[in-house]
C-alpha cells in the first residue's frame, strides 16, 4: 500500500424471506449466482459507448473468467481482473468479481474529476433464507468516502456552475434487493450514473458486480 492510502472496506448483509408452499406443492429450487468485474452503458451526446460485462461467471455456466484489462471508449478503464461462481454440495451458491486500477475520466470534458479505483472485490452468498452481500474497495480518488460505507453511500458531483443539476452520482457499496424481498441479492462495489436529472450526458457504469438468488431456478 503505498503512503497515504487507506483501504476501505465494508460487509453488508441483506437477506429476504420468501413464503414456501405446503411440503406437497412444493417445487425443486436451484441456487443462482453471477458476478462480473463491471459494466458500461453511456451516451454523450449523439455518441453512445456499451459495454457487455467484462469476465462474467455464472453458476451453471462459466464458474472461471478473467480479464487483463478492458477499454469503454476513449474515457473508461478497467485493470486486470477475475471473476469465480460457485454451488457447493449442499446447494450453496456464491460469485465473487475482484479487479484493479478502475479509472474513467468521462467527467472530465464536463469540469468533473477523473474516478479512479485502485482494487476492488464484490461478491454474495444465498443462504438458507435470503443473501448476503459484501464489497471491498481501496485506494479512491475522485470523490470521497469515509472509512466505513454504509450500503447504497451516494455522492452526488456537483455542476460545473452554481445551481447546475449534478453531473453525476457514485453510489459506493450499493445493494439492491426486490420489494416485497424474495431472498435475491444484487451489490455493486461502485455505481456510477451520469447526468440523473438530466442533462449533456446520461447512461451507468458500473464496476464489480455479484448477484445471488438461493431460489433461482
Amino acid at each position: 500500500m503505498r503512503k497515504g492510502e487507506r483501504v476501505l472496506t465494508v460487509l453488508t448483509v441483506c437477506g429476504g424471506l420468501l413464503a414456501v408452499a405446503p411440503a406437497a406443492e412444493a417445487v425443486p429450487v436451484t441456487a443462482m449466482a453471477a458476478g462480473s468485474l463491471g459494466s458500461a452503458d453511456v451516451t454523450v451526446g449523439t455518441q453512445a459507448v456499451h459495454a457487455a460485462p467484462i469476465a462474467v461467471c455464472e453458476v451453471g455456466g462459466t464458474l472461471q473468467n478473467t480479464s487483463s484489462g478492458a477499454s469503454v471508449g476513449t474515457t473508461t478503464k478497467y485493470g486486470r481482473g477475475d471473476t469465480t461462481c460457485t454451488r457447493d454440495a449442499n446447494g450453496t451458491a456464491s460469485a465473487k468479481a475482484t479487479g484493479q486500477r478502475f479509472e474513467t475520466s468521462i467527467l472530465k470534458q464536463f469540469g468533473g474529476p477523473v474516478i479512479k479505483v485502485r482494487s476492488y472485490t464484490a461478491g454474495c452468498t444465498t443462504t438458507a433464507n435470503g443473501s448476503s452481500g459484501y464489497m471491498e474497495i481501496g485506494g479512491v480518488s475522485g470523490l470521497t468516502v469515509p472509512t466505513d460505507i454504509p450500503a447504497n453511500y451516494t455522492v452526488a458531483i456537483p455542476g460545473k456552475n452554481a445551481g447546475d443539476p449534478p453531473m453525476a452520482e457514485v453510489v459506493v457499496n450499493e445493494l439492491i434487493a426486490p420489494t416485497p424481498p424474495d431472498g435475491s441479492l444484487a451489490t455493486h462495489a461502485m455505481h456510477i450514473k451520469l447526468f440523473p436529472q438530466g442533462g449533456p450526458a446520461s447512461g451507468d457504469i458500473m464496476v464489480g458486480s455479484a448477484s445471488c438468488d438461493p431460489y433461482g431456478g
